[in-house]
């Protein structure tokens, strides 16, 4: 597997989350190497597929449980 970049880690998380989760656990991976050694990232919720608070809890549950931790802010 090659490695990727930051960027392009995420938008395979956007992609996966809105494809009903497909091979999220791949990308997840993915996007923990991407990181290095930190553990937060920053992603916007108008990309998600249910942006609502529960929605925005729920993924944020899901990736704390895997070591990654998500803050939501919307690009302007």
């Amino acid at each position: 597997m090659t490695a990727i970049n930051l960027e392009q880690a995420i938008e395979n998380i956007y992609a996966s989350v809105n494809n009903d989760n497909e091979d999220l656990d791949v990308h997840i991976s993915a996007l923990k190497a991407a990181l290095g050694g930190t553990k937060d990232v920053t992603m916007d919720p108008t990309r998600l597929t249910h942006n609502n608070r529960e929605g925005r809890k729920l993924m944020q549950s899901f990736f704390k449980k895997r070591g990654i931790v998500i803050k939501f802010t919307a690009k302007e």
